[in-house]
């Protein structure tokens, strides 16, 4: 099982909201995209956490926009008057992160298409699992379409990838909540912990660490992206919100 891949047509703009630069773009299926490069600032680690913890997200019964490879031709970065955004278009020719684009929605605030508790507890439970660090009201990475609640940019997840800290130090450490978008759910989360641990077994995790291209990740990698979660899903008692269970 591998992601769909399309083949970029035009650069329609730039999304200047961070410093990677992501872009909106056409592809020759005729959808629209957010398309992440493998050649921008933070590198394909960040696409990686995107592919494993997006993936892992929406299989566990959770809205994420779809995921696709895009190849990009470096003739399009060539036609861009702007520097820097030419520089990115070339330096990430080939294979990058198309995420569906939702047209018409709108950042959470908390006034409109807010789940049940259950649901947001369970986005709590999976951000502390992973690491997510970038979940505050300053950045909720939550989109509101349709009236239902979306998650993205996953990029900042699984840290631990950028030095490769041991298994066992990732599993020790603890997970800040207090500036989570969903920290009032904190006294829920070890009500619904072994649920959630027990849904994510060893063939879900190797089924989406597989989705990550191999021009993306270091051979042995995908092993270790699989002993550092199932270390940190085998014992909770460091991260888990709420309490220890």
């Amino acid at each position: 099982m591998s992601l769909p891949i399309v083949t970029a047509t035009r650069y329609v703009l730039p999304l200047r909201e961070g410093g990677s630069l992501p872009a909106v773009v056409e592809g020759n299926d005729l959808g629209t995209y957010v398309l992440k490069f493998h050649g921008a600032g933070q590198g394909p680690k960040a696409l990686v956490a995107e592919i494993i913890v997006g993936e892992l997200f929406r299989r566990l019964g959770l809205r994420v926009p779809e995921l696709k490879l895009m190849e990009l031709d470096p003739a399009i970065g060539k036609s861009e008057p702007d520097e820097e955004i030419q520089e990115l278009l070339i330096r990430s020719a080939g294979l990058n992160l198309a995420v569906d684009f939702l047209p018409g929605s709108f950042g959470y605030d908390g006034s409109s298409g807010k789940p049940d508790d259950a649901t947001l507890a369970r986005i709590l439970w999976l951000d502390a699992y992973v690491a997510n660090v970038d979940r505050s009201w300053r950045n909720t990475n939550l989109l509101v379409w349709h009236k239902e609640l979306w998650l993205i940019d996953h990029g900042a997840a699984l840290y631990f990838h950028h030095s490769w800290m041991s298994a066992e130090k990732f599993t020790s450490l603890p997970y800040n909540a207090a500036d989570h978008v969903f920290r009032d759910l904190a006294p829920a989360v070890p009500g619904i912990d072994e649920e959630m641990a027990t849904a994510i077994t060893s063939s879900l995790l190797t089924e989406v660490i597989d989705l990550v291209p191999d021009e993306w990740i270091v051979e042995g990698d995908r092993e270790r992206y699989l002993d550092h979660l199932q270390a940190r899903l085998a014992d909770r008692t460091a991260w888990l919100p709420g309490g220890a269970r």
